[in-house]
């Protein structure tokens, strides 16, 4: 035991040195990039951090600091070009183009001679700012990129996880050990010192007790039968029902970061929700308004779970490769791709179910039958979608007449008749089976 306890603290001496090691780089290596960024930030005369500012207010929808966009990356720009050079090309660009400038129709003609904003309000101290911040190192990634291919898992978290339930393990595997052999040390000295022990009588097994009571075998047999027949129509009656769904995508996409974190409106993706029967599935020409300038992730991470920046960005790769998205010279090669999503919602074909009659119509939000959207990272089934759902939603909800007078009349007539101010659905027919099946 004095050597299982040394070993135990010479282990967690080691892992200890190992936490300080690691935590120690990576603070030395962001203090690195800190400095660097200051030293140059002094020789340049400028404040990166009001550039920054600046950078994501003017730059940012052009122009990315480490790679190419809709104009030239930024980073390090003041190598690249003289200063008072960047000061006339900033406030007005096209009039360098205009005279003859070399450097600048060089850059006018190899972006498809794209027009860049003026800023004339720009001054001098701004812009000397904005070169200060395109001089911000990469970050480098200091977690492990697990999750890359798939929908990732945490593989530190796990790791952990793992090494914490294996020592459990050992701890309860020794425990049980000792316990055996102290039983049998007793045994050893009360057999040597000749101590007798009581041995208790051999008694008939329940089994046995059970099987010769007749009446007992009845009732747990019917008990039985009853218990089956239960879960057998339990688990009948959830056939065809796909509540909690969740298949992994050939592209990661997120809800949680698309409609939650950056407010994106439902139907500006699923914009036949309006119109159509079918919210259908967005194009890949939809994802491109933003992503044709979006080719990294830049927001929050879910380390635990795997989501890194670097997931999130090779993720966008696979759309650029779909689409035939060449980013380097930001032009399509129309070498496309289908990719094969996997439906999650699906209706039987005997249902019919109309999205604009409800979104426009009814005006019911989408989280009202989809869930929280807005929270997953992984798209799921929220509801059953079963037929007593549907109903239970038309004997509770009422009818909004609000800017719909064509109902009003109805209203009015079958409130009378049911003694209620205000009507379900299900009052103005909603429960009709022509409705749903046709």
């Amino acid at each position: 035991m004095v050597k299982l306890r040394k070993l135990l603290t010479q282990l967690s001496l080691l892992l200890l040195a190992l936490m300080l090691t690691f935590s120690s780089t990576t603070y030395a290596q962001e203090a690195s990039a800190e400095a660097a960024t200051e030293e140059v930030a002094a020789d340049l005369g400028g404040d990166p951090v009001a550039g920054k500012t600046l950078f994501n207010a003017n730059c940012a929808a052009c122009h990315k600091l480490y790679d190419r966009a809709v104009g030239p990356p930024l980073f390090g720009v003041g190598d690249k070009y003289d200063k008072e050079w960047l000061y006339a090309w900033i406030k007005n660009s096209q009039e360098l183009v205009k005279a003859g400038d070399p450097d600048a129709v060089k850059i006018f003609e190899e972006y498809n001679q794209s027009v860049m904003q003026a800023f004339p309000a720009l001054s001098n101290e701004d812009i000397d700012n904005i070169i200060a911040y395109t001089y911000t190192p990469k970050p480098v990634p200091t977690a492990a990129t697990t999750g890359a291919s798939g929908g990732g898992g945490g593989g530190d978290s796990t790791a952990t996880n793992n090494i914490i339930l294996a020592s459990l393990a050992l701890v309860f595997l020794l425990l049980v050990v000792m316990l055996l052999l102290v039983t049998k040390t007793l045994r050893r000295i009360a057999e040597a010192n000749g101590v007798e022990y009581e041995v208790k009588e051999a008694r008939p097994s329940i089994w046995s007790a059970f099987v010769h009571n007749q009446f007992m075998v009845f009732v747990t047999a019917i008990l039985l039968l009853l218990a089956s027949g239960y879960f057998a129509y339990g688990w009948m009656m959830q056939v065809g029902v796909d509540q909690g769904y969740a298949p992994i995508q050939p592209i990661h996409y997120s809800h949680k970061i698309h409609a939650g974190a950056n407010q994106i409106d439902c139907n500006y993706c699923h914009s036949s929700a309006r119109k159509s029967k079918h919210s259908g599935i967005p194009s890949l020409n939809v994802c491109m308004n933003c992503h044709k300038n979006i080719n990294q992730y830049n927001g929050e991470e879910d380390l635990a779970n795997g989501y890194t920046k670097e997931f999130y960005t090779g993720e966008i790769k696979k759309l650029y490769e779909a689409v035939g998205w060449d980013e380097t010279t930001q032009s399509y090669t129309g070498e496309e791709k289908p990719v094969k999503w996997v439906r999650i919602h699906n209706l039987p074909d005997f249902a019919y179910f109309n999205h604009s009659q409800h979104v426009t119509v009814a005006g019911i939000e989408c989280q009202t039958c989809h869930g929280p959207v807005e929270e997953m990272e992984i798209m799921y089934q929220f509801s059953p979608l079963t037929m007593g759902w549907c109903i239970n939603c038309h004997r509770e909800t009422n009818v909004d007449l609000k800017g719909n007078d064509y109902y009003q009349k109805v209203h009015e007539e079958l409130s009378k008749k049911y003694g209620v101010d205000k009507l379900t659905i299900a009052q103005m027919g909603g429960l009709e089976c022509g409705k749903c099946h046709y």
